[in-house]
């Protein structure tokens, strides 16, 4: 079994809180991690019909068969038991009593909100890190990670990427989807959800988007919600300090898996990826996921963003730490290019002090710096971060 990078943190938190909240894509591994790390307690799987229904009809009931607490899975189903929960937490002012997951992220964080505040500690788990990757099965070849995504069960089970990564697309269309909202052209929304694939690392233009998938603006933003809210996509929002420039106010369009966008841009096998027109944006993809996970392995929020000016300038990721940022550069060719540092050279025009330096990531193995800016590949910016947050 691969240890996850999140565990230390889960079990330090279950013994501050009474509650833990691990949200996180389906499949990322929520269910394995919490029955591993909490054996010695009841495990329920609220997908089950009966589960549910006993916990809906006799809520008291439910809970009164697990004294020592349990982990509750996929509690989204069953909402109604958090203020139950609540009272009995506050009554036995036991920490680490109950395990919460869930796979509908703003669903599952509205409803612990505004039932346990302060009363839960709140994770999320995305699927295995390039790190776990390559510990546990000694896969660092970017191209294959960039088709295969990360998905455990691909790894765990030998599956086939791309049709384990069809299933995965059809079964969240068939169950997820359909438990958020009623869609009633589902082709159109495969579509949708195509189409924001090859919008992958781009600004997100709603009205465009909308318009190629022959829906209003307004569905368009309801459909990309529903995407966020399952953990299939997320937004990388504009760096927005006050800076003499016009900025871009637009966020940039990501999936939390690689393998999965590549999937819905018709990739099947490595070989296809090499010379494919969207393999610089999927490996800018790859880094920036890679980024969250290593934060949300910590317990920590997002604090990324980018930069653009009106006139094109750009920088990929803006790392901010405290009020100082470290800018992060991403290239996927193997050979360094004096255009690498383009758009550090342009930020250095407004932001001129770099107290942790810059880097540029690409996809070679030699590590060196110049001046002040360190070339690493995605294992070397993984260490540098470890060191300075």
């Amino acid at each position: 079994m691969v240890i996850r990078e999140i565990t230390a943190h889960l079990l330090e938190l279950a013994s501050q809180y009474p509650v833990i909240t691990l949200t996180g894509p389906r499949q990322s591994g929520k269910t394995t991690l919490v029955r591993e790390v909490f054996k010695e307690k009841a495990y329920i799987n609220l997908e089950l019909l009966d589960q549910r229904e006993f916990a809906l009809a006799d809520p008291r009931g439910f809970l009164r068969r697990v004294p020592n607490g349990a982990v509750l899975d996929e509690i989204q189903h069953v909402p109604e038991l958090l203020s139950y929960i609540q009272g009995i937490t506050d009554e036995s002012k036991v920490n680490g009593l109950f395990i919460l997951t869930g796979s509908q992220q703003f669903e599952i964080l509205n409803e612990v909100s505004q039932s346990l505040t302060g009363r839960t500690a709140i994770l999320r788990l995305l699927p295995f890190s390039y790190t776990e990757v390559q510990n546990s099965y000694g896969i660092a070849s970017i191209d294959h990670l960039l088709c295969t995504g990360f998905f455990p069960r691909i790894y765990d089970q030998h599956l086939d990427p791309s049709q384990a990564l069809q299933y995965y697309f059809e079964t969240f269309i068939e169950r997820d989807l359909r438990q958020l909202v009623e869609i009633r052209n589902l082709s159109q929304f495969q579509k949708f959800v195509r189409l924001c694939a090859g919008r992958v690392g781009q600004l997100l233009n709603l009205n465009s988007l909308g318009n190629d998938a022959g829906v209003s603006h307004t569905t368009a933003r309801e459909w990309l919600s529903l995407l966020q809210a399952s953990y299939i996509v997320f937004l990388l929002e504009p760096f927005h300090r006050n800076l003499s420039k016009r900025l871009i106010k637009s966020p940039k369009l990501y999936f939390y898996d690689t393998g999965l966008a590549s999937y819905l841009l018709g990739v099947e096998n490595v070989a296809q990826m090499d010379s494919h027109p969207l393999r610089g944006n999927l490996f800018e993809n790859l880094v920036i996921a890679e980024i969250l996970k290593f934060r949300f392995n910590q317990g920590k929020g997002t604090n990324l963003s980018f930069y653009r000016d009106s006139t094109g300038n750009e920088t990929d990721v803006i790392y901010s730490i405290a009020q100082e940022i470290l800018p992060i550069e991403i290239k996927s060719g193997e050979t360094v290019a004096p255009d690498y540092f383009k758009g550090l050279r342009s930020l250095e025009k407004v932001i001129p002090s770099y107290p942790f330096g810059r880097i540029v990531v690409y996809n070679g193995s030699h590590e060196e710096t110049r001046q002040d800016i360190t070339i690493t590949g995605v294992a070397g910016l993984l260490q540098i971060l470890q060191k300075i947050t």
